[in-house]
């Protein structure tokens, strides 16, 4: 019988920031290898061992999933999209019930989305192991070898040394450096990977007996779900009175049936830019520990990561110590790299100066492509837009803005007001204010073009939709 994988897909990673942030966070980005976290833990939950997978997000990110889904390969099972973040439970709760409709003997494995195990063979094997325990009704957890005294992640306390399954103890949060140098040398904790293996009628039974209350309303945001182009819309009524707690809290810290499968294998759930550090030390540019992409040069520098997102930015480190720089169009991160659990004060910080950077990009994505922002002033903005092959922006006015298209690359079919017209390369359109109008890519290759936008307001909630294929509001 296959396994259903479950990616759990809808979080914002604030401690990578300014790489992750909330409208386009850590999962789907490729902070290691050329795919995103995203795709490759979509990859190493594939083969004869998984069936088709289902994926959990949130209405903003439904269109990232699908899109980097099929350029890898792969359809899914379902797309499920949760009304609102409710942490893991909820979630989780979700899957078991919409698999056990399909098949009362489906057996799940949940997963984060951004976690890095490079050896997917290794910990296939794992999963093997672990599978009999969770057909007989136990809730099989996977826990790390610990490799040093982290005090990033929480610990699991197993009956044993061995590989497993074994009875799981009990969970630790996250200890102090000595507390945790004092586990490490039991042999017996290991880290919390947050990777779960069950039957999806043992954790409907779990959540029945420790948390009835989140039985009724995960059940009926599930009955009253409706498909919206291929997704799977949770309803938000009865989703929106579900309480905030991980599985953990909610449910596993109160049953008796978990076991542990020991996992040796290299693991990283990228939970900061240390982290990354660690990561990109194999096959990297170092000079004593020092780790630098190819748009980053390090001078007498150590233990320092330089990184740089923008192809026009280079950053040149020279003399530097214990130090991170990460650099994107729009921001840049100075830390020391004892602070990268404190990123997150960043954002915090950054959200209460109203500053943009705190939660997008200025590469803004979208259903049909992408867009970002060149040059903006008063009264005008630039942008470069991407149109994917077949795809349409919706039929639209502004009340504040008129706008001028000029193509760079591939063909564009526009529409103002009641005259359709091809604009190819080199060529250019204008757009009245207040004129009805769509811009779509007949072609096969993306169409990108030049936006110039005048006017008194140029946000982008001056747009008043008319018809929209991808059924936004």
């Amino acid at each position: 019988m296959a396994i259903t994988p479950v990616l759990l897909a809808g979080g914002s990673g604030t401690r990578l920031w300014p790489v992750s942030r909330k409208s386009f966070p850590k999962q789907f980005a490729p902070l290691v290898g050329e795919e995103s976290l995203f795709q490759a833990s979509t990859r190493r939950l594939s083969g004869p061992r998984y069936g088709a997978p289902l994926v959990m997000t949130n209405a903003d990110f439904r269109f990232i999933v699908a899109e980097q889904l099929d350029q890898i390969g792969t359809d899914p099972a379902a797309i499920v999209i949760e009304p609102a973040g409710r942490n893991t439970a909820p979630a989780i709760l979700a899957a078991a019930l919409f698999a056990s409709e399909r098949d009362p003997d489906s057996v799940l494995l949940v997963a984060p989305s951004d976690h890095v195990i490079p050896d997917a063979e290794a910990f296939g094997r794992a999963v093997d192991l672990g599978l009999p325990a969770a057909q007989a009704g136990r809730i099989v957890t996977f826990g790390i070898t610990p490799t040093r005294p982290e005090t990033g992640y929480g610990y699991m306390e197993a009956e044993g040394a061995g590989q497993g399954p074994l009875v799981l103890k009990r969970f630790v949060e996250k200890p102090d450096a000595e507390n945790a140098a004092r586990m490490i040398a039991q042999g017996s904790f290991l880290w919390n990977a947050g990777i779960f293996l069950f039957a999806a009628r043992t954790m409907i039974e779990a959540f029945r007996r420790h948390a009835p209350d989140y039985m009724a309303p995960v059940q009926a945001a599930l009955t009253e779900a409706r498909t919206d182009l291929g997704f799977l819309r949770l309803a938000p009524e009865p989703w929106d009175r579900l309480p905030d707690l991980s599985v953990d809290y909610a449910v596993l810290e109160k049953a008796d049936n978990l076991s542990v499968v020991r996992f040796s294998g290299h693991w990283s759930d990228l939970g900061g830019w240390d982290a990354v550090w660690r990561e990109m030390q194999d096959g990297a540019p170092a000079e004593r520990g020092a780790v630098a992409d190819a748009r980053s040069t390090a001078i007498d520098c150590d233990n320092v990561l330089l990184r740089s997102q923008d192809e026009g930015i280079e950053v040149v480190g020279i003399g530097l110590k214990d130090v991170m720089v990460i650099s994107t169009s729009d921001a840049v991160l100075v830390a020391g790299m004892d602070r990268a659990q404190d990123v997150r004060q960043a954002v915090s910080a950054l959200k209460e100066k109203g500053a943009r950077q705190a939660e997008v990009f200025l590469r803004d994505h979208r259903p049909w492509g992408w867009f970002e922002t060149l040059a903006l002033a008063e009264r005008f903005q630039v942008k470069r837009i991407v149109v994917n092959p077949g795809a349409a922006l919706s039929l639209q006015s502004h009340f504040h803005r008129s706008e001028h298209w000029i193509v760079v690359s591939g063909t564009a079919r526009v529409t103002v007001d009641e005259t359709v017209t091809l604009v190819t390369e080199n060529q250019s359109i204008y757009v009245p204010l207040g004129a009805v109008h769509r811009m779509e890519n007949p072609g096969k290759v993306p169409m990108v073009l030049i936006e110039v936008q005048t006017g008194v307001y140029l946000g982008e909630d001056d747009i008043v939709r008319y018809e929209d294929v991808y059924s936004r509001g």
